[in-house]
């Protein structure tokens, strides 16, 4: 530009937009997850146990609760004569009901002997061995009951749904406005407005996905969702200096996947439903692995690659991921009468056989350590997950045996740049460290950096790019928000319907994080590169799709999802 003042004034909106960028994204953090803390019902029970013997209250906290003599039973009774884990006291839509968990004296209900899944009312009477249980309404108990530390009290709202999302339309347009204004428009001096294309395309979706929410499905919760667009967005905005057309697919995937998204709460809506639908998930799933090792083809270095017709591209494997939690994910009732782990155990072993097959050891090591976590939740055994450490110690040895590429990728780890694996194996990640120091604090601005020159910048090493041109301050947000899902997560599941619910939930959340940990911790040298996404800003379509498809397992287990369903939480004899 040869007009000094309106080069000053160019110069002046670029900085004060690259501050305005991280400082954005840091208050929506906040309030997002704030928001997430706030506005919940009480910890209070929602029925009463009254043991008439000792004369004691027993609050019954949950939507599914195991009754026995273990100490590890969300209702622990002294009783002798009594299992240790004995029965299970579940509510469902249409009331409350107990199972026996093949116990050796069963259970018994106003002095019958139960089979199966028994209803019971108010003022019924259970007995447990030798001990006899009142069923009374919550408002009857007097005591005092923990709270989780991440839910704040009841207080004053700090920001609702409209809120958060008139914060994430700014950002967005501030996001456009500093991509439309790169290096290439302050030598030519002319401005390219596609990036706000692409911009109010992610506030429309946004805004068009919030109305049907809360308009057509009455759903009072939305910050799940608006967690998921945050981050979508700013993958979004990347891709719009990479390709438009990586960046068209980007947004397309986010569609597809926002439909995948709604389907699946629609199906997590109820427990029983899953439970019935698990062996076809079972099925499907391994019939898409199946698909892929005869079919695939070899990109990057995996044959986990399906071409369809028209040239589109999709990994089966992503969408993989949605059935494997799905699939280890269990109610109660199931887990406490069917204790071994062997079904779950067999179909693990095939999806990580099966990825191990296309050389996408990544995605395995992803979908092994979720199997640790689901594994564990389901049956809280420590030498089950020990032994399978072991194997996945042995299977580990046997691959940097045999795949060569592995064990360079090993050599080079914590080695990038010195001699030869700074030309070599540790290029990309030297380069990346490099490009990330050289974004600083608020970042060279979208479209001037030269990450994306780097091979599979937009997907493997994309915090180069995050760090290089929207700064280390936007970049620690993305990841502190994928972050932190673990924390919500796992609060939530005091809270869920189901065990399911708590499961998935937890292993949803904590398998975004471990694939985020191997994405950020093998581009930086940390740990050696695997070759895994970023959820949701890495281009890729299928990865946009599966990312979706996990926050649904998160957002069921929120109890405010299906709020308008509640009407009372257990009915009479009468009704």
């Amino acid at each position: 530009m040869e007009n000094p003042a309106v080069a000053f004034a160019f110069d002046l909106t670029v900085v004060i937009l690259r501050v305005a960028v991280p400082l954005f994204a840091v208050v929506i953090l906040i309030r997002l997850y704030a928001s997430l803390r706030q506005n919940r019902r009480d910890e209070r029970p929602l029925i009463m146990l009254y043991d008439e013997d000792v004369r004691k209250a027993v609050p019954v906290l949950y939507w599914e609760n195991s009754i026995g003599r273990s100490r590890a039973c969300d209702i622990y009774l002294t009783d002798s004569t009594v299992s240790r884990e004995h029965a299970v006291l579940m509510r469902r839509d249409d009331g409350w009901s107990i199972t026996d968990s093949d116990s050796k004296s069963g259970v018994f209900v106003n002095g019958e002997k139960i089979s199966g899944r028994t209803n019971i009312y108010l003022d019924d009477r259970i007995r447990i061995g030798t001990t006899n249980l009142i069923v009374k309404r919550a408002e009857e108990f007097e005591g005092a009951t923990r709270r989780s530390w991440f839910f704040k009290p009841k207080g004053k709202k700090i920001i609702g749904s409209k809120g958060l999302l008139v914060l994430l339309t700014l950002f967005f347009l501030i996001v456009s406005a500093e991509a439309c204004l790169d290096n290439k428009a302050l030598r030519s001096g002319i401005i390219d407005f596609m990036p706000f294309t692409y911009g109010f395309i992610t506030i429309g979706l946004m805004w068009v996905t919030y109305i049907f929410s809360t308009l057509i499905l009455k759903r009072v919760n939305f910050e799940i969702e608006s967690l998921a667009f945050f981050l979508t967005g700013v993958g979004v905005m990347i891709s719009v200096h990479q390709t438009e057309k990586q960046a068209i697919v980007q947004l397309i995937s986010a569609f597809i996947g926002i439909i995948l998204f709604e389907f699946l709460i629609k199906i997590l809506d109820d427990p029983d439903r899953v439970n019935h639908l698990t062996k076809w998930v079972y099925g499907a799933s391994l019939a898409l692995l199946a698909i892929n090792l005869v079919f695939g083809r070899t990109q990057y270095g995996a044959a986990n690659w399906i071409t369809l017709p028209g040239g589109i591209s999709v990994q089966p494997s992503e969408v993989v991921k949605v059935g494997f939690i799905f699939v280890g994910a269990a109610g109660l009732d199931q887990l406490q009468t069917r204790k071994n782990l062997f079904g779950f155990l067999v179909f693990s072993a095939l999806c990580v056989g099966a990825l191990v097959l296309m050389g996408d050891f990544g995605t395995a090591l992803i979908f092994f350590a979720t199997y640790l976590i689901i594994s564990f939740m389901r049956s809280g055994d420590f030498a089950t997950f020990v032994v399978a450490i072991g194997a996945a110690v042995f299977a580990s040895a046997i691959v940097l045996r045999f795949k060569p590429y592995i064990s360079d990728r090993f050599s080079a780890w914590g080695h990038v740049f010195e001699e030869p694996y700074v030309w070599d194996t540790g290029f990309q990640q030297a380069r990346t460290l490099i490009y990330c120091a050289s974004g600083g604090v608020f970042g060279v601005g979208l479209g001037n950096g030269f990450c994306k020159n780097l091979f599979a910048s937009e997907s493997d090493i994309v915090i180069g790019i995050l760090c290089e041109e929207m700064g280390i301050i936007t970049a620690v947000v993305m990841a502190v928000a994928i972050g932190a899902l673990v924390f919500y997560a796992r609060a939530i599941t005091t809270r869920s319907r189901s065990t399911f619910y708590s499961i998935s939930a937890c292993c949803a959340a904590g398998l975004l994080v471990i694939q985020l940990s191997l994405n950020l911790f093998g581009a930086t040298d940390i740990l050696p590169l695997t070759g895994v996404t970023f959820p949701f800003i890495s281009a890729g379509g299928s990865s946009m799709i599966s990312c979706w498809g996990l926050m649904a397992f998160i957002k069921a287990a929120d109890e405010r999802t299906y709020a308008v369903r509640r009407e009372s939480m257990f009915r009479s004899k009468e009704e």
